[in-house]
């Protein structure tokens, strides 16, 4: 039976669960708001981990709220708590130390954690990966020493390690899987630009092979056999090979999952009053009209919002176009809309100019509707791609839409 003061829980202090506690706090003022989390710091802007990894900040600038700035608002934030188990039956969450909290309404926005290099010799120490800002600091420590990396994986994540490790002097190996980087979202023009920004900073970029063996001594990594046969010394191995969804404890719990936790448009899931938001959620995406897992910090923050007001008593769905914009060592990329990585069906124009480092492809559906776009260099057109994505309209000439936007 609900309290007449409402007891809100969420699980997960990234962007998404602040942004909901908050939003939470704003159109209920008299409930009770918990925000856990199993990490030691409260909400840290982890867009901003590149640039602490280069040094271009400190610290102080990637924190975005303190313990204070939650107490002021009437949330009570417990750091480095650990939920290990949902009871839907006695509506309560269960905590590493025995507790037990009761909800009325519970979100989950546990996020996802790194998925880890199977090799021999992965277990040395300077195997990293980046998702969280210990991970950051760690890796910014060691490089200070370090002469040399190798870094693995054909993600956002990989490039960003690279461009960080290479920005700090180190010699720089990347290792890529497949042909090119983001092979479901470039086609080999894109590609190809890609990997002229790379090597123009020096990274030498290695397709087709992945780590083999990581060779150690002392307990300390000295190098990696790849596939390939290749030797290649490093003092650092930097892994960006996608996430594992922290969703384990969920297990048994009767809450529907599929590659994450799965929810409707309003980001409630299948259990009246249990809503997931973030990477986690599997969600009803009504802009590509079927269930979708993105993990944008933007799309986690429209999350966290639209999750708060509903939880509250309101009826409002997600809706935004999904983008996500990063840095190319002195260039940039940004995704808006599906890409092929959504649908591997969608038809695509492509302009790309490699000598003056721009890259623009298309993505259109089989009603011909702009869907999504790549950019890459110059992304003054991304505003009006989105609002052509947003109208919905068809496009009779795409390449005559094309050659407007370069």
């Amino acid at each position: 039976m609900t309290s007449e003061v409402r007891r809100y829980v969420v699980v997960g202090n990234g962007v998404a669960g602040t942004t909901a506690a908050e939003t939470i706090r704003k159109h209920d003022p008299n409930g009770r708001v918990t925000l856990i989390t199993d990490e030691p710091y409260p909400l840290y802007n982890r867009v901003a981990l590149p640039r602490f990894l280069r040094g271009d900040i400190d610290q102080r600038r990637v924190m975005m709220r303190d313990v204070e700035a939650h107490q002021r608002k009437g949330i009570d934030l417990r750091l480095g708590t650990r939920v290990t188990r949902v009871n839907l039956q006695e509506r309560t969450v269960l905590l590493q130390d025995g507790q037990e909290m009761p909800f009325d309404r519970l979100l989950l926005a546990t996020g996802g954690r790194p998925r880890r290099l199977q090799v021999p010799g992965a277990d040395a120490r300077g195997i990293h990966y980046f998702q969280t800002l210990d991970d950051a600091r760690r890796l910014r420590e060691h490089a200070r020493g370090a002469r040399r990396a190798v870094t693995v994986g054909g993600s956002y994540i990989a490039y960003e390690l690279t461009e960080g490790l290479r920005s700090l002097g180190l010699e720089v190996t990347w290792l890529i899987r497949g042909p090119r980087f983001l092979h479901r979202v470039l086609d080999e023009q894109g590609g190809l630009l890609v990997d002229d920004i790379a090597r123009r900073h020096g990274v030498n970029v290695v397709y087709g092979e992945e780590v083999a063996r990581v060779q150690v001594r002392d307990g300390v990594v000295t190098g990696v056999e790849t596939t390939g046969g290749r030797h290649i010394d490093c003092d650092i191995v930097a892994c960006g090979l996608g996430l594992i969804l922290n969703v384990e404890f969920l297990q048994d719990s009767g809450i529907e999952m599929g590659r994450g936790i799965l929810t409707d448009a309003r980001l409630e899931t299948n259990v009246p009053g249990v809503f997931a938001a973030g990477d986690v959620a599997e969600f009803f995406d009504t802009f590509i009209q079927r269930h979708n897992v993105m993990g944008t910090w933007n799309n986690a923050q429209g999350h966290g919002r639209v999750a708060g007001v509903n939880m509250t008593g309101g009826d409002r769905r997600y809706t935004d176009v999904p983008h996500y914009t990063t840095t190319l060592f002195d260039s940039t990329m940004t995704a808006i809309g599906m890409t092929t990585e959504v649908d591997p069906n969608l038809e695509s124009v492509v302009l790309c100019d490699r000598k003056a480092g721009s890259y623009r492809r298309l993505f259109f559906d089989a009603e011909d509707r702009l869907v999504g776009a790549v950019l890459i260099g110059d992304l003054t057109p991304r505003r009006e791609i989105a609002q052509m994505i947003t109208a919905r309209q068809r496009v009779t000439d795409r390449q005559q839409v094309l050659e407007r936007l370069k």
